[in-house]
């Protein structure tokens, strides 16, 4: 099988997906805006052709870039994995007759005004929405839905460039803040109230494969806001003890059928309060801040050849243990500025080496980052225990007794 795969530099992690392709058999071409001078040796190694393109969301270019390595040889699939990719990619496909997710379900997967009309006409329960770009129509919104209301880019990821609204003042900062007061659209979304995670699945041909569901501690938007949280993720290992599951397990796979999803990774953010199970939004890509390793790490597989394997060969290589409840912290900066030292990574290590997986921890005199700039944006710890209870209480830990000083 030949797959060209777009984009393989950057982030960092794109090189894994290119060598996983590569180790279960296929033929492998590449898309991306480096010079191949710059890829590094071992990417090379893995490549059977490469095309440089000016910006790998353009879809022209990206169109000719395929056409050129189709007019070398068969191309059976053309895979992307970052959100902003998606829909380009999508395009590509159809135009050039190649198998993969279509631009429908790119689009429902990538607009969330739509991808939620879909949604709620196939009885999905979801939170209101409102794809506009009209202030006035925000407001009425918000008028008919009660507060608090969220404005969101209509393609966003996660919680950047989010706002909510408790009031009609706070409405009229987030009508400024997000650009809609400028013309731009947004998502107007009714607050749901609730316990916030996530299922991200490996899907073939419309069926979930393989799945696994992570928690925020806390909720998304607050832990974006706030500088003195230390939030945490962690992915459970209790996801087929039980009944527990089996409620986000089913919306998973029906938000799936709805959209059209075929064989694709997904990620897909739920809430769970008292009204009950309520779906947020999927993306038809990995999770961000490499899930994927923690993931990985939990259940003691190679996830990214997994990824690869089902692209391929159509069916899984690997079992899942679910031997372990895995997960990060975030750790802030005591203010905005430069990093000056660390408190506490020696004790951390005394009490708990055995179960830590990795740690990013900036050197000193290295420039903060926003607390609004997501999990990865300072330092970080991962760690795995056999408890999830356990895990919880070492990233507790961390989080209160792991200081990042800066001046």
């Amino acid at each position: 099988m030949h797959v060209v795969f777009l984009e393989p530099s950057f982030p960092r992690n794109q090189r894994e997906f290119v060598r996983a392709l590569r180790e279960v058999g296929a033929t492998v071409s590449a898309i991306g805006e480096a010079p191949v001078a710059g890829l590094d040796s071992e990417v090379k190694s893995w490549l059977a052709g490469y095309e440089q393109v000016p910006s790998v969301t353009n879809g022209e270019a990206l169109l000719e870039a395929v056409k050129r390595i189709q007019a070398r040889g068969w191309v059976d699939r053309l895979e992307t994995t970052v959100e902003a990719h998606i829909m380009p990619c999508a395009w590509v496909r159809e135009q050039c007759s190649i198998p993969g997710t279509s631009t429908r379900t790119a689009w429902l997967c990538r607009d969330k005004p739509a991808m939620k009309d879909a949604l709620r006409e196939a009885g999905v329960a979801t939170a209101e929405s409102l794809g506009t770009s009209d202030p006035a129509e925000a407001r009425a919104f918000a008028e008919r839905v009660g507060y608090p209301v969220i404005l969101k880019p209509r393609d966003g990821a996660g919680a950047a460039g989010t706002f909510r609204a408790d009031d009609a003042d706070s409405m009229e900062a987030a009508i400024a803040g997000s650009g809609l007061g400028a013309g731009g659209g947004v998502a107007c979304e009714e607050f749901v109230e609730g316990h916030e995670g996530f299922l991200d699945t490996l899907t073939v041909n419309g069926k979930v494969v393989h799945q696994f569901v992570s928690h925020y501690y806390p909720n998304v938007l607050e832990a974006m806001r706030e500088r003195w949280i230390s939030p945490q993720i962690i992915a459970t290992n209790q996801v087929d003890q039980g009944d527990t599951y089996d409620e986000v397990k089913a919306l998973s796979q029906r938000v799936q059928e709805v959209l059209g999803v075929e064989t694709s990774a997904t990620h897909m953010e739920w809430f769970f309060g008292p009204k009950g199970l309520k779906f947020s939004e999927i993306g038809c890509r990995p999770p961000g801040v490499r899930m994927w390793d923690v993931y990985a790490e939990a259940n003691e597989i190679d996830i990214y050849r997994e990824w690869a394997h089902l692209i391929v060969h159509g069916k899984p290589e690997q079992h899942l243990s679910r031997r372990y409840a895995a997960g990060m912290v975030a750790l802030r900066p005591t203010q905005d500025g430069t990093i000056a030292r660390y408190e506490g990574q020696g004790e951390m290590q005394r009490r708990f080496g055995e179960h830590l997986i990795d740690s990013h921890f900036p050197p000193p005199g290295t420039p903060t980052q926003g607390v609004e700039a997501g999990y990865h944006a300072n330092a970080w710890v991962r760690a795995r225990h056999e408890s999830f209870d356990e895990l919880k209480g070492i990233l507790d830990w961390i989080g209160e007794n792991v200081k990042v000083i800066a001046t």
